[in-house]
C-alpha cells in the first residue's frame, strides 16, 4: 500500500508558511509594515511572488497571521508570567521574573512591535493588541493593588499602574533599540533600577508608601 501523500504536503506548507511569516517579519522590521510589500517578503524569503501568493491574498494576510501568531505567544507569556507564585515575591526578584520573559520575548520577536507602528495596520490585529494591552495593564493593576500597603484610593492605584506600564514600555523600546551585549545588559538594569526605585516605597515590606497627592 502506498503511502498517503497528504501529510507530506500539509508538512511542506507549514514549512512555507514559516518560511514566508519569518521573512515577513524581517521585512516589517526593516521597513515597517506600511511600506512593506508582498514583493519585498518575497524576495526575502528568496520565492517567487506566486509562489508566496499561493498561501497569501496580500499583505495584510501576512500581517494577520504573523500578528495572531505573535499576540498568541505574547498571550501564553503572560501566563507564565503572572503566576500566583511570582505575585508574592520579595521586589527585586518580582521585577525580574515579569520583565525577564517579556523583554525576551520582545527581543526576539521585533515585528511584534513593528507591525503596530504602521498607519495602516489591519483592525483586527490593532484590536487583538488593544485587547492584549488592556489585559496586561489590568494585571499590572491587580498586582500593585495586592501588595500596596497601606490600600491604595482607585485613583491612585489607576496612576500608579499607568506610570508603571508607561516606563515599561518605554524602556522596552530603548531595549530592542540597543545592540544586544552590554549595551542592552546595561538598559535592562536600568529599567529594573528606575521601576524598583517607583515601587519601592508602594509594595508591602519595601518601604512607607509616598505617593504624589492628587492635583487639585
Amino acid at each position: 500500500m502506498s503511502e498517503d501523500p497528504k501529510p507530506r504536503r500539509q508538512a511542506r506548507g507549514e514549512r512555507r508558511i514559516a518560511q514566508l511569516l519569518q521573512a515577513a517579519a524581517a521585512v516589517f522590521c526593516a521597513n515597517g509594515y506600511t511600506a512593506s510589500s508582498t514583493n519585498a517578503i518575497a524576495r526575502e524569503a528568496k520565492v517567487s511572488p506566486g509562489t508566496l501568493y499561493q498561501y497569501f491574498p496580500n499583505k495584510e494576510a501576512i500581517a494577520i497571521e504573523l500578528g495572531g501568531r505573535l499576540i498568541h505567544q505574547m498571550r501564553e507569556r503572560h501566563g507564565q508570567v503572572f503566576t500566583p507564585r511570582n505575585m508574592t515575591l520579595p521586589l527585586p526578584e518580582l521585577i525580574d521574573a515579569v520583565l525577564d520573559p517579556m523583554i525576551e520575548f520582545n527581543c526576539l520577536n521585533p515585528a511584534f512591535l513593528a507591525l503596530m507602528h504602521g498607519s495602516d495596520v489591519p483592525g483586527r490585529i490593532a484590536e487583538e493588541h488593544d485587547e492584549l494591552h488592556t489585559s496586561l495593564l489590568t494585571q499590572v493593576r491587580e498586582l500593585i493593588g495586592a501588595r500596596a500597603v497601606p490600600a491604595l484610593p482607585d485613583e491612585d492605584l489607576d496612576r500608579i499602574s499607568d506610570m508603571t506600564f508607561a516606563v515599561f514600555k518605554g524602556g522596552l523600546a530603548l531595549i530592542i533599540a540597543a545592540p544586544e551585549g552590554p549595551v542592552r545588559d546595561a538598559a535592562v538594569a536600568e529599567l529594573k533600577k528606575v521601576l524598583f526605585r517607583y515601587l519601592e516605597p508602594v509594595f508591602e515590606g519595601e518601604g512607607s508608601i509616598t505617593t504624589a497627592p492628587t492635583p487639585r
